[in-house]
């Protein structure tokens, strides 16, 4: 093969690098993966150069089946029964049974706000669980309840975060509130007793202690009655948790450990873009390409946006727009135990510390196109808006303008390579199959992720049993 490159400099010695990675993988007689050209090796050298060599290397996903290789928290191994056991609850409407009104009794679960329809999102700009009516097509038609006084509804206070790709960050929620370890060691004080933050407590990483608490929070702890109704799963359980006392066995602890474990095997392993990192080169195409070495290249996108969910887990403030209304929520355990004003702050709002103002956490980039809304505020609509505010460097959050993260800086690109970045974030980075993460039933036969009768019309299912 022969290679020439207008490069010089750091890229030369990343290009050697790349052709180290690349070479290998070439194999002239395999047709469905054949060698890599030129722009694969432009591609690589690029991320090498943005990221060095282990950075790239952190950009691959595990297998999703081979759970050993998933970043897992120690006192959480993860097994395949505890998994299965994770994804039957997380889809499970029967542990809805905490609902404020009798109509909302077992229609809604995990899956109300994370399924796979919308990315592992909600598929509206405010996410709706108990008090919440319908579904639609990719969940664009939950609304509120007209049974429903609108202060019992149970509504996300913020963009619903996706539950994919969860198991690369250590702390979780928009302001990192929740896990005991990493980032959060330090921030004891803020752990308030009598609120879902003293979850924390019990000393599990970010996505062990937002299950735990989130079961309370959206009102599906399981009780002796959900065992007494459905004793299929007291076997699931026991198959899970072997190694736990009877008496410690079946309760809110180990359903949130369960949903936790679950929710670390779901990842975008299947993306064009990840398909590429494994050696499939032609699984992008040429302009996606062109938008990945946008990506690391001139946009500078790596900066915060890496490892294998492309997310650095940290804080930043850049400044977008909070949800209309959050100001006016007072602190309670529907609000994960801030008020919100403070969940406006972000991660200042949880630490008190003045230079976490208005920083929120850098989101991981899988599927961004399968729900419209984006920002932690979700007034974003469109993907192409998000792409230009970010190169602009603007701030449409005035009081956030002195808290700008260092970082988020005006980029000047030219409409193509704007272009071509939106196409790597749109298509290279979207997994077409996330269905593979859901059951094809849960143990009480209710459809899901919603149950109630608007929901059940529109997914094509019976009313719930």
């Amino acid at each position: 093969m022969n290679h020439t490159y207008p490069l010089s400099g750091p890229m030369t010695v990343a290009l050697a690098l790349a052709a180290a990675f690349l070479l290998p993988a070439c194999n002239p007689s395999n047709s469905v993966n054949p060698e890599p050209v030129d722009k694969d090796f432009q591609m690589l050298a690029t991320m090498i150069d943005a990221l060095g060599q282990q950075g790239y290397a952190n950009l691959h996903m595990p297998d999703p089946h081979m759970l050993s290789e998933i970043p897992a928290d120690p006192a959480n191994p993860l097994t395949s029964d505890k998994v299965n056991l994770g994804r039957m609850l997380f889809h499970e409407t029967a542990l809805g049974m905490d609902a404020e009104e009798e109509s909302g009794m077992a229609t809604f679960s995990c899956a109300s706000c994370h399924h796979a329809a919308a990315g592992f999102q909600a598929g509206v700009q405010q996410g709706l669980g108990d008090g919440g009516v319908g579904f639609g097509v990719r969940g664009e038609g939950r609304v509120i309840s007209p049974e429903y006084d609108p202060a019992a509804i149970d509504r996300q206070p913020m963009r619903t975060p996706t539950a994919m790709n969860g198991a690369f960050t250590p702390v979780v929620l928009w302001n990192g509130q929740f896990g005991a370890h990493g980032p959060n060691a330090g921030t004891e004080a803020n752990w308030t007793e009598g609120t879902p933050l003293a979850v924390n407590y019990l000393g599990y990483a970010g996505l062990e202690t937002q299950a735990i608490a989130g079961l309370t929070v959206h009102r599906m702890a399981p009780d002796a009655e959900f065992f007494d109704h459905m004793p299929g799963y007291v076997a699931l359980f026991d198959a899970a948790f072997p190694d736990f006392p009877e008496d410690e066995r079946y309760t809110v602890e180990t359903a949130g450990l369960a949903i936790a474990a679950y929710e670390r095997t779901i990842m975008a392993s299947e993306s064009p873009f990840q398909r590429w990192l494994r050696g499939e080169h032609t699984a992008m195409t040429d302009q996606q390409k062109d938008g990945a070495m946008v990506f690391f290249g001139a946009a500078n996108c790596g900066t915060c946006h890496n490892g294998p969910g492309l997310t650095d887990g940290g804080f930043h403030a850049l400044g977008m727009p909070d949800m209309p209304g959050i100001e006016d929520l007072d602190a309670g355990i529907d609000t994960y135990g801030l008020s919100g004003g403070q969940l406006a702050l972000g991660r200042g709002g949880f630490t008190g510390q003045e230079g976490d103002k208005h920083a929120f956490k850098t989101p991981q980039l899988y599927n961004l196109k399968d729900s419209p809304f984006y920002g932690h505020g979700g007034t974003f609509y469109n993907l192409e808006d998000v792409i230009r505010y970010k190169v602009s460097g603007e701030c449409g959050k005035p009081e956030a303008q002195s808290f700008l993260s260092a970082d988020y800086q005006a980029v000047e690109l030219t409409e193509q390579q704007e272009r071509s970045l939106y196409y790597f974030l749109a298509d290279a980075l979207y997994d077409r199959s996330l269905d593979r993460y859901v059951p094809s039933s849960t143990l009480s036969g209710n459809c899901f992720p919603n149950s109630d009768p608007q929901s059940s019309l529109d997914l094509g299912c019976s009313d719930p049993g």
